[in-house]
């Protein structure tokens, strides 16, 4: 092998290959990571946002996995105190479905499996007189509060490949790999990138392609495997604020599924999400007007007013690459990752489902696979998540203090997207024509800026829809402007 040959390559951008790729790097290991799009841009930015312990896996036995979960919100909430913070979740009781008993016994193994520190217990509540009962139908009179976390999840995604890259790997997007040859020793991996077609060598393959890892293992890598991807396609619609308060709602339907209902982005609920077996190309899935309507009907069933596809202002959709468990429907179908190591010559590593919430176990899982047994991501902040997980408060008002023309609000979303970094993005500004055009909704030139030169982003989609949701909030005409500055910009 020649000198420029790497420990690892990386196929994959999204939230388990970037989050590998940081592990890596850290345990000083060369690593080469090639996403042949924009990182976070399938699966990882279509998630139901949350780090949460998964209530619902409890009845399918999945005790590892979400004990695992449980265990890690308070870890990647105290590393990521800018993009994750808690969340009290309220469910409300009802009567035809799950009995109380059944529900206590459930939220008493959630709140004691994890070794919860920082997340306030589970409560029962009156729903007659508790805040969040004035959004629901008088039926429902009794409920639950327990706690789990929001996370900015393209941002998580965007945050381990910066890291990465500080850490000295190389991170490669809107590059595809079209071919590698195994050796005894090592991989040649071809890629067509920007610049071209390129060829690199890696001691080691880890295909961390999401929904196209099976594709990537038979077509393009040429091997026959016995294991099998799972597509399941999950659906979330965003709608007008529902609800005057900052509690999100756990939902059960008649069809023994779940939905969540969070507030998002200040003036906006997310609904979802939707099980459904998916065929067809999974980098391009849709919210169907039948999941839309499923998602409407079933909140309806709880809420005084009524949700209406009109309400609907967005919809997005993922497909989640499931390991094929043989399980009946895709509501049963594991969430658990399994990692399998081909070493028929130099080894290919297959990285098969997994939560968000796990995906640093999983990077410190796939790591001692291949032999390396020296963990250090516990504990070790995300970039401009370096300060208390309660602290965001007092960095926005010490931001304000630096940079009095900043609003509260504005002040907020950059805290609650860069944290600490917000300051390398605003420099010396003295007022806000300092930050150059500003194209609405608080977004200026010098974020755009930004964003392009210390984040990967390349489109208008990259920054209003991953890197932000400002798109929820700027006009055709606004997002049109964003999209020309950051194709005309070099």
């Amino acid at each position: 092998m020649t000198d420029n040959t790497v420990d690892l390559f990386i196929i994959g951008g999204g939230v388990n290959g970037c989050g590998i790729a940081r592990d890596a790097a850290g345990r000083g290991l060369s690593v080469t990571l090639a996403e042949m799009g924009d990182l976070a841009q399938a699966t990882s930015s279509a998630s139901s946002k949350l780090f949460h312990g998964g209530l619902r896996y409890l009845e399918y036995y999945e005790f590892r996995l979400v004990r695992e979960a449980l265990k890690e919100r308070e870890v990647l909430l105290e590393a990521m105190p800018h993009i994750s913070w808690p969340m009290r979740f309220i469910l409300p009781h009802h009567k035809g479905l799950r009995p109380s008993w059944l529900l206590r016994v459930g939220l008493f193994m959630y709140d004691h499996l994890g070794g919860r520190k920082i997340l306030p217990a589970t409560r029962t509540l009156d729903m007659r007189t508790h805040a969040t009962g004035k959004a629901l139908k008088p039926i429902f009179t009794a409920g639950f509060e327990y706690s789990d976390c929001w996370v900015q999840d393209a941002r998580l995604v965007v945050l381990n490949a910066v890291d990465a890259q500080r850490r000295g790997a190389q991170i490669m997007t809107r590059t595809k790999v079209t071919g590698a040859t195994r050796h005894a020793d090592h991989w040649q991996v071809t890629v067509e990138g920007p610049n071209g077609p390129e060829i690199h060598r890696a001691k080691v393959l880890i295909n961390a392609a999401g929904p196209w890892i099976a594709d990537m293992i038979t077509d393009t890598l040429g091997i026959a495997s016995t294991e099998g991807v799972r597509l399941v396609r999950g659906s979330h619609i965003v709608t007008r604020k529902l609800f005057d308060h900052d509690q999100p709602y756990i939902l059960q339907g008649t069809d023994n599924r779940i939905i969540f209902a969070i507030p998002f982005e200040g003036d906006f609920t997310l609904i979802g999400t939707t099980d459904q077996d998916h065929e067809g190309d999974p980098g391009n899935p849709e919210c169907s007007d039948d999941e839309a309507q499923y998602l409407c009907d079933l909140i309806s069933e709880y809420m005084t007013d009524p949700v209406t596809m009109d309400d609907i202002v967005w919809r997005y959709s993922g497909v989640r690459p499931l390991y094929d468990d043989g399980a009946s429907s895709a509501t049963e179908a594991t969430r658990d990752y399994v990692l399998s190591l081909n070493d028929d010559g130099a080894p290919l590593l297959n990285i098969f489902g997994g939560k968000i919430t796990t995906y640093r176990r999983l990077a410190e899982a796939a790591l001692a696979k291949l032999g390396h047994d020296d963990i250090w991501t516990a504990g070790a902040p995300l970039p401009g998540g370096d300060f208390a997980w309660d602290g965001a408060p007092a960095l926005i008002a010490s931001l304000q203090a630096e940079y009095p023309f900043l609003t509260e609000s504005w002040a907020d979303r950059l805290v609650h997207t860069y944290g600490t970094c917000a300051r390398d993005l605003l420099r010396d500004a003295q007022d806000a024509d300092a930050l150059g055009t500003d194209f609405g909704a608080t977004l200026t030139a010098a974020e755009l800026t930004y964003l392009r030169d210390h984040e990967y982003a390349r489109t208008g989609e990259d920054v209003l829809w991953r890197r932000t949701k400002l798109g929820l909030r700027l006009d055709d005409a606004q997002r049109a402007a964003v999209a020309a500055w950051m194709e005309d910009t070099p």
